[in-house]
């Protein structure tokens, strides 16, 4: 195809700007900057900014771009959840008794269902227990029966994502999931050894110390000196190897050790032990009666399920909710199609185009998972305009507040004056939701970096929160002038998406 010259010389202008940089003049030069100062090219960034009582954007760069957010795509999960369950939506976790009971013991099999309650913590499986003797249940003569029909899932590697089976972060969603299918174990220094002491009782399961305990006061990164393992496929036995600083002293260990139902089983167990209960049987699969449970167990409501997931970026809880939607939406059992067709149909009854929108867990802990920028912004705003929006603003982390970015932006204009959500995978770094200004203005912000050195963008975060905080935004709007936004001369097509969207993307999202 040959272009008339006038194109050609606009397309060479393009490719004589540089690596990104020049094509949008309109971006603030303190953030331009800070990401040529950090190597990344402008075309692997998208920005958008929209004061929420305008009709159009003051910054849209890249807007169109399918990028991958992390877990900036939570805010997805959430927003569907609001508008299709509503903010006092609860889970139950359904207990049978299938026997007798008579002087506190029953005389046959515990039953328990799970519809995928990810609030249930160790305090709450300790007050789900409370109910169950309050019903008059205190020693178990018979089997523990667990119920997983709710959800059906294929086969979950933890560790395919970045080899790290045993993070917490990687851990399997499930209809039974207790204390966020967390394992703490305590590191005690006890002489010339390391002693590891489950904070429950882990009955079957063998822990090996191949600990070296060193001299040192320092105690810094000592996680990243000790590694777990299980060496044997075929036996229970977790080892763990390397050095431990003397200084440390005792030291909690999260680990995510064993499938979604087995730990539940260890919990239930340690903790009805702890209380004087008894459980004689084993642990076996099965379906619940047909008949009316003894005990419904109630989860947290929605809306304070929304803010430790949100603020703490808890990818469990993200994945146990985009399955319950699923199963809300299109029923029993929940599946990952179904969940992904009732996040689509929130989004679109909404006005929220979905055309680039690529869903897998609805968490972010994805290599696929896409979204672009323009979206992000959409949603920021339909949420904005829902009558449950202080339900969504009020669950993200606050500027060097609380949450993710208690840390961030610390000693800035901007602490206490935005909400915002984050994602980081090693090569995405991303930011969404709500700016206040000093003028009073409310502003919706999204900006996604997709490139290796997406973890030197938190200068031109900054440089570009701290313009929307600071600079009066009563000017016009600014048209999108960036290389996929740009309106070309003489019919030129616009260039189709251009982000990175297929680059490898390793190391896991912590936030």
């Amino acid at each position: 195809m040959t272009y008339p010259r006038i194109v050609r010389c606009f397309l060479a202008g393009l490719l004589l700007a540089g690596p990104g940089f020049g094509a949008a003049a309109e971006l603030p030069a303190a953030f331009t900057a800070a990401l040529q100062q950090a190597g990344i090219p402008l075309d692997h960034v998208a920005v958008v900014v929209q004061p929420l009582d305008a009709e159009n954007p003051l910054l849209s760069h890249n807007a169109e771009a399918a990028l991958n957010p992390a877990s900036v795509m939570k805010l997805v999960t959430s927003f569907a959840a609001l508008d299709l369950l509503g903010p006092g939506y609860v889970w139950t976790t359904n207990v049978w008794a299938d026997g007798t009971i008579e002087n506190g013991v029953l005389s046959g099999d515990l039953v328990i269902k799970g519809h995928g309650d990810p609030t249930l913590t160790l305090e709450r499986m300790w007050l789900l227990q409370r109910e169950l003797r309050a019903r008059g249940v205190r020693h178990i003569r018979g089997n523990l029966v667990l119920d997983l029909s709710h959800f059906e899932l294929p086969a979950i590697d933890p560790g395919a994502f970045d080899g790290e089976p045993l993070a917490p972060y990687n851990a399997a969603p499930g209809p039974l999931v207790a204390n966020f299918n967390a394992t703490t174990l305590r590191l005690k220094p006890d002489g010339e050894q390391v002693l590891i002491v489950p904070d429950i009782a882990l009955p079957g399961v063998a822990l090996t110390s191949r600990l070296m305990l060193t001299d040192g006061a320092e105690c810094n990164g000592w996680k990243d000196a000790i590694t777990p393992v299980f060496p044997d496929p075929e036996r229970l036995e977790l080892v763990v190897s390397g050095r431990y600083p003397r200084g440390c002293g005792e030291q909690p260990w999260t680990l995510n050790l064993f499938e979604p139902a087995a730990t539940f089983d260890f919990i239930f167990r340690g903790l009805w032990a702890e209380s004087g209960g008894t459980l004689t049987g084993s642990t076996v699969p099965g379906m619940a009666p047909a008949t009316e449970p003894l005990l419904k167990f109630a989860s947290e409501p929605l809306a304070d399920a929304l803010t430790r997931l949100n603020k703490y970026s808890n990818n469990l809880m993200t994945r146990n909710l985009f399955l319950t939607l699923g199963a809300e939406a299109f029923g029993a059992p929940a599946t990952l199609d179904k969940s992904t067709r009732a996040v689509r149909e929130v989004l679109a009854r909404r006005g929220v185009p979905t055309k680039k929108l690529v869903l897998e867990n609805g968490a972010g802990l994805s290599r696929i998972e896409r979204i672009s920028a323009d979206a992000l912004n959409r949603m920021l705003r339909a949420a904005y305009n829902s009558p449950l929006h202080a339900e969504f603003e009020s669950a993200l982390p606050i500027v060097a507040i609380d949450g993710t970015l208690k840390r961030r932006f610390n000693g800035s204009a901007l602490s206490g004056n935005a909400h915002l959500k984050t994602g980081s995978l090693r090569d995405v770094s991303a930011l969404a939701g709500y700016v206040y200004t000093a003028g009073g203005q409310r502003i919706s912000f999204v900006m996604l970096v997709n490139h290796a050195n997406a973890r030197k963008s938190e200068a031109a975060q900054q440089a570009l929160l701290e313009w929307v905080h600071t600079t009066p935004h009563g000017l016009q709007p600014v048209v999108d002038r960036s290389p996929l936004g740009h309106t070309t001369p003489h019919g030129l097509q616009p260039v189709v998406d251009r982000s990175p969207v297929q680059g490898e993307i390793d190391e896991g999202a912590l936030r």
